[in-house]
């Protein structure tokens, strides 16, 4: 039972509790997600498999708790649109970062193995909710087969990428525009108890944002006539991922390239799961089935957003004519184009 009556408030107490949570998960995410990374040098959770499930999940609290509980209130449009939608805003967010990096185009200079598996990765999750809609209606346990694919297919690609992380059987041709990431030289070191209870803390108030976000998105959506979908798609997905373009721009700025690169295409890997997790949270049967054309156009829309990507890291192009690269233009035109079809 909600503590909060979300149908009885006025529309513009509404529109500034949305406001007031994004702005809280943009300033207190991007605090959290440098306290988790913190924690993965002083304890080497990074490096290993569970390290990396553990950090990027609770990196995703506020995108999770938005999908989720948009899926147990059965708004299954509203999950998944918010989980999709990320993926596609943070891989815009990456244009943004290479507007931040003078010397060469960002795909030219973070080119790495990783990279490109966790962009292979990103790519073959994807397709897996389009089989799931496209398949007869399973389920196990209220789950469908498609959920547990999901998991078992991150959990296989990390392994892969941790493993050419280790042993690569080919790596990038080194430039003068290449940028190696150093690591965390002259950051003084902190208790873990500290870091700890600080990650803690914060990921708590990034938690109850996040489940703002989908109570005033759902009511958005309601009032003003917009689909769930374009609200998840755009609203509640841009809201929930503002940590991750400041901390892919920071990165860029200090000269962290691979890092900047490889924590958005790897965060996005992992958000896939957020359509796992919402199908658990669905009571109405499988949250594919739910599906409408509108979630099809957003995960073809991120799809094709991702093949760009990894067609520039591979072109590796030094310089584009505008300023960014190619492919970082492109994607630009092509997302805010999209979900400019969708106002239609």
């Amino acid at each position: 039972m909600d503590l909060v009556a979300w149908e009885a408030l006025s529309f513009p107490v509404v529109s500034a509790a949305f406001g007031a949570s994004a702005l809280l998960i943009a300033v207190v995410g991007t605090r959290m997600t440098r306290a988790a990374d913190r924690l993965a040098d002083e304890t080497g959770l990074g490096e290993a498999i569970f390290g990396a499930v553990l950090l990027g999940s609770t990196t995703s609290i506020a995108g999770i708790t938005t999908s989720v509980t948009a899926a147990v209130d059965g708004l299954p449009s509203l999950a998944i649109s918010n989980a999709i939608g990320g993926i596609a805003a943070q891989t815009v967010f990456l244009a943004v970062a290479d507007m931040a990096y003078r010397p060469a185009n960002l795909e030219h200079a973070a080119a790495s193995v990783e990279n490109l598996l966790q962009g292979a990765l990103l790519s073959t999750l994807l397709a897996i909710p389009l089989l799931g809609m496209a398949g007869p209606r399973l389920d196990l346990f209220g789950i469908h087969p498609a959920s547990v694919l999901l998991v078992a297919g991150y959990l296989y690609g990390i392994h892969l990428v941790a493993e050419a992380r280790s042993t690569p059987y080919w790596v990038a041709r080194q430039t003068d525009k290449t940028r190696q990431d150093t690591g965390a030289e002259g950051r003084e070191s902190a208790a873990l108890s500290t870091l700890w209870l600080e990650f803690v803390a914060l990921s708590l108030v990034v938690g109850a944002a996040g489940y703002v976000i989908a109570k005033t998105g759902g009511q958005v959506a309601a009032r003003t006539g917009l689909s769930e979908g374009l609200v998840g798609g755009l609203l509640t997905a841009v809201s929930t991922s503002l940590p991750e373009l400041v901390t892919s721009v920071a990165a860029v700025r200090r000269g962290a390239l691979t890092l900047a690169v490889g924590g958005i295409i790897g965060g996005n890997s992992f958000d896939v799961l957020f359509v796992a997790f919402s199908d658990v949270g669905y009571q109405e049967g499988s949250i594919y089935h739910a599906m409408t054309e509108q979630q099809v156009f957003i995960i073809a829309l991120t799809l094709l957003l991702t093949g760009i990507l990894l067609m520039g890291l591979l072109r590796r192009e030094r310089r584009g004519a505008f300023g960014i690269g190619f492919e970082s233009f492109l994607a630009l035109v092509l997302y805010f184009g999209a979900f400019g079809l969708l106002f239609v």
